[in-house]
């Protein structure tokens, strides 16, 4: 497995790998790596021929008082992980290599990617420019390593759905693939900021999965209507008293756009603020004929 760090290594050793007719495959991270990102990783590496992971705390989708100095940043473990699940490539640049000419601090490139609408609500209310951050660094990773195949998590369902319409619109010849979310034992979907978390909080965070699967219940009990299912969702997260709601959303799957009526496919999303972590989670409701 090779780790590069600069642009030039990365480029040299896909073009090698194109040169021998390898499907190219790319798995976008920003370190920090759990369950749910090897998941991701293993999928790349059954589908595709060569396998790249990038590692990048990007800063320019963190916003100012974020958690981006106490993001965590564990590379050694992270590269043995994918070693051991046969990753190719581990890209893993500094700020300055991604965005070149601004010294130590990135956060003002010339050149943005905003993508409208996907990105009006949920986390985009919530935390303004992030999402304009992830296109920008994520345009500039399929344009330096040019994979045919891109992996992202549905945890992230927004930024799934934001990459997914970038993609579309700027006409990358890349497939994007979603990936369904790698959950603990007792139901807490994966992430690298549970870490945060203290024993205590960690049980508290329990109320984001808790509050989807009441809302689940009353619509397979036949509740069509948004606001009854937010409204319980939030009685349950109310029942935690360490946990903040940020926003509780119905949205078609699409555009994410808020319903009033649930209407298959539509995704019920949240942001939860325990203790020092800012979790989100979601359900993807599909129509009841495509259900396996």
């Amino acid at each position: 497995m090779i780790i590069a760090q600069t642009i030039a290594q990365v480029r040299q050793n896909i073009t090698d790998a194109r040169q021998k007719g390898k499907v190219i495959g790319l798995v976008p991270t920003m370190g920090g790596l759990h369950q749910g990102h090897y998941s991701l990783i293993r999928r790349c590496v059954e589908e595709c021929d060569y396998t790249a992971v990038s590692i990048f705390v990007n800063p320019t989708q963190f916003a100012p008082g974020e958690d981006l100095k106490g993001y965590p940043r564990t590379f050694e473990a992270d590269s043995e992980g994918c070693k051991d699940l046969d990753a190719d490539l581990i890209f893993a640049p500094a700020s300055e290599e991604i965005y070149p000419g601004q010294g130590t601090d990135p956060s003002d490139p010339l050149t943005w990617i905003h993508v409208e609408k996907v990105t009006s609500h949920l986390c985009g209310t919530s935390r303004p420019g992030h999402f304009r951050g992830v296109c920008t660094v994520v345009a500039k990773l399929f344009n330096i390593i040019q994979p045919d195949i891109a992996y992202f998590g549905q945890k992230d369902a927004q930024q799934l759905a934001v990459i997914r319409q970038m993609t579309k619109d700027l006409n990358f010849p890349i497939e994007i693939i979603g990936c369904p979310i790698v959950r603990e034992k007792d139901g807490l979907a994966m992430s690298t900021r549970n870490k945060y978390l203290d024993s205590e909080q960690r049980k508290q965070a329990l109320c984001l999965n808790k509050a989807l699967k009441r809302a689940e219940e009353m619509i397979v009990a036949g509740q069509k209507n948004c606001q009854p299912v937010i409204d319980e969702m939030t009685k349950v997260i109310q029942q935690y008293p360490q946990a903040k709601v940020d926003y509780i959303s119905i949205v078609d799957s699409d555009l994410l756009q808020p319903v009033t009526r649930i209407v298959p496919p539509v995704l019920i999303a949240l942001a939860v603020q325990v203790g020092p972590a800012r979790l989100i989670d979601n359900i993807l409701v599909v129509p009841t004929d495509k259900k396996q």
